[in-house]
């Protein structure tokens, strides 16, 4: 195996149930990790089993877009209405995939090209997810020149002496040194930073986030591959702050264990 794979124990699964792991040598785990926020509900979860057996008992793969099937409508108009507002949805297949494509809706929808993220943020590891991530070590160290068009301001954390009022700052430097506001696309932030060392934005940071986006033309995405389905205590964290999002990335949790990821946003984007 690639030493690309950083593997974190030496405890090889035999199996799972719910919050448990059993090793290959018998022993007994509870699982902290659940995939990296994977399987909120358990591993193996009764409903999600039963699930997946009855879909292989009709079919496997046909491309929605060429053979399109009903349950594939049926998940986009449930996750449509657990997201604020009227939205739209795209069904992919990882959380890097999703971030992609909300760049790509974002730089579509307003003919702009830049995008701005925040210093420790993490948002996958491809190219645009890497550029998109705001920490060189492991994500972008020996891989060359990152996507263009992609700017980082300062997160605020104030127990390491980053303010909300200096990333504030910070941003508007960013506006008058290097990216005309007029040129941004989208901000993308992730509503608890999972990598970066788990900080909640500042729900006033957060409000402010979405005035600016609002006075300059900028579409607000926010990432909550890792923080959704219930992993803050409401289904998606942005719920807590009181502002919506103009996109909304997903995965993990929605899954249960099996790849699937979406992007909604704003019907009028989409």
């Amino acid at each position: 195996i690639s030493r690309g794979v950083g593997v974190t124990t030496q405890i090889y699964a035999a199996r799972a149930e719910n919050a448990e792991i059993w090793d290959v040598e018998g022993r007994r785990f509870i699982d902290f990790a659940a995939g990296i926020a994977v399987v909120n509900t358990g591993h193996r979860h009764p409903k999600v089993i039963a699930a997946v057996k009855d879909q292989l008992e009709l079919f496997t793969h046909t491309c929605h877009q060429v053979v399109p099937y009903e349950n594939y409508v049926r998940l986009a108009e449930r996750l449509n209405e657990a997201v604020p507002g009227k939205k739209k949805m795209i069904f992919v297949t990882t959380g890097a995939e999703a971030v992609e494509n909300a760049v790509k809706l974002a730089r579509a929808a307003t003919s702009r090209s830049a995008v701005i993220a925040f210093s420790g943020g993490f948002h996958g590891r491809t190219f645009m997810g890497m550029a998109l991530t705001g920490k060189v070590v492991p994500y972008k160290a020996g891989f060359g020149g990152m996507m263009p068009d992609v700017f980082h301001a300062p997160f605020p954390v104030e127990l390491h002496g980053q303010t909300m009022d200096g990333s504030l700052v910070a941003l508007e430097k960013l506006f008058k040194a290097d990216v005309d506001p007029d040129r941004v696309a989208a901000f993308v932030i992730e509503p608890v930073q999972g990598e970066g060392g788990f900080y909640e934005v500042p729900r006033a940071f957060m409000a402010k986030l979405r005035e600016i986006a609002d006075r300059h033309g900028i579409l607000l995405i926010a990432d909550e591959v890792q923080t959704g389905f219930s992993r803050t205590g409401k289904l998606f964290a942005m719920e807590h702050f009181g502002v919506t999002a103009d996109i909304t990335t997903m995965t993990k949790g929605l899954g249960g264990g099996f790849p699937i990821a979406a992007v909604t946003g704003r019907a009028e984007l989409m």
